[in-house]
């Protein structure tokens, strides 16, 4: 029950995040809205660990694997993300993005020695197939010109980020590392990477004070950073991470859900057959097998 919480917990605020994120762009360039949001999420953590006292002294070698965890989760994936949804549809590159699942599959097997389990593989590209009909109006007509393919491009590297920082976290706190600790140093790493790439591409750090901006990188910071990756990273070490990493594909129909009450959106016939078949794999996913009872050897006939 707790798990099935978190899941929904994390996959609201993600959803809900979209609508947010719109805020942020416009005058504020995207590497610096980034840096804003980690920060500020890595203060509220800093904060809360010294008022909890919790331990903070770590070797260089676990400074080391939680400064991967920042670059991958909280640096590179936002950053490619954003420059990714400057030349392409968010929807495309909520199709691309919901590969993570597949993803962590396989680098969970090569990094992890984790089994590859055919439920969750199938359920994986049910969802993925799911999205593609949910978005299947902008993917009408698709051509590679203008800038498209650079931006699958930038969009595949972001969800291989993102599936390496999953990696990375899991094998975190195989090693006992304590999620709250590692997420606040980490996203302190990935604000400093941020900073740097920032820098190095002569990026204007401007601030936006109108309550609109203000507020959503409130929402952000603390719910979509602070919040969701903590419940998330918590369902990487209980169930998986590519149990887990299906959050990925519901996210997105959160969003969409949200846009439908709130701004009107109108569904057509293949958007709720996808609808469907990504419920059909959440429950593939999320499922355990059972197992059946034997009687011992010394009954049996």
């Amino acid at each position: 029950m707790e798990n099935a919480m978190l899941y929904a917990l994390t996959s609201l605020i993600w959803g809900s995040t979209w609508i947010a994120i719109t805020f942020q762009l416009g005058a504020v360039a995207p590497e610096a809205s980034i840096a804003y949001r980690f920060a500020l999420a890595a203060l509220v953590l800093g904060v809360f660990v010294l008022v909890r006292r919790l331990p903070m002294a770590y070797t260089w070698r676990q400074h080391g694997f939680i400064a991967l965890q920042g670059a991958f989760l909280f640096s590179f994936n936002y950053i490619l993300v954003y420059l990714a949804e400057e030349l392409l549809t968010s929807g495309l590159v909520a199709i691309v993005f919901s590969n993570i699942i597949i993803m962590n599959v396989l680098l969970g097997a090569l990094f992890l020695g984790n089994p590859i389990r055919p439920r969750v593989v199938v359920g994986g590209l049910l969802g993925v197939a799911g999205l593609a009909l949910v978005f299947s109006p902008e993917l009408v007509g698709f051509d590679f010109s203008g800038g498209r393919a650079s931006g699958l491009a930038l969009s595949f590297v972001a969800v291989l980020s993102a599936s390496v920082g999953n990696i990375i976290s899991a094998r975190n706190q195989r090693a006992g590392l304590p999620i709250v600790q590692t997420n606040a140093l980490g996203m302190a790493y990935g604000t400093v990477l941020t900073l740097v790439i920032a820098l190095l591409r002569g990026v204007d750090f401007s601030f936006e004070a109108s309550p609109a901006y203000v507020s959503s990188l409130l929402y952000l910071a603390v719910f979509g950073s602070v919040i969701a990756f903590g419940s998330y990273l918590t369902l990487i070490g209980r169930m998986g991470v590519d149990r887990a990493g299906y959050i990925g594909v519901v996210f997105p129909l959160v969003a969409l859900g949200l846009s439908t009450l709130f701004e009107g959106l109108a569904w057509n016939l293949p958007g709720l057959l996808g609808v469907l078949l990504v419920a059909a794999g959440n429950v593939l996913v999320l499922s355990r097998r059972r197992r059946v009872a034997t009687a011992p050897p010394s009954l049996q006939a």
